[in-house]
C-alpha cells in the first residue's frame, strides 16, 4: 500500500488486485482503524459480506472516500 498518500479512514474503499492471470481483486470498506501509524490495519466488510482484519500489502490500494460517515449518518 501507497504510504505517501493521505492515511486511510473509516469509510474508505479498500481494493485488492488478483493474484494470477483471470483471478478477480476484491474491495471492501474499512469500517474500524487498528494499529499504530505505519502499522495500521483494519476491519473490512468485503464486498461478499463476511469481515475480517487486514494487513495491507502491495497489492492493496484505498480509494479514498468523497463523503465522511457523520455527514451520512441517519440518511439510511
Amino acid at each position: 500500500m501507497d504510504r505517501t498518500a493521505q492515511a486511510p479512514r473509516v469509510g474508505d474503499i479498500v481494493v485488492i488486485s488478483g493474484h494470477r492471470v483471470g483471478e478477480p481483486g476484491r474491495t471492501g470498506e474499512i469500517l474500524e482503524l487498528l494499529g499504530e501509524p505505519g502499522h495500521q490495519h483494519f476491519r473490512v466488510r468485503w464486498d461478499d459480506g463476511h469481515e475480517s482484519l487486514f494487513y495491507p500489502g502491495s497489492d492493496a490500494t484505498v480509494r479514498h472516500s468523497t463523503h465522511s460517515r457523520a455527514s451520512t449518518k441517519g440518511k439510511r
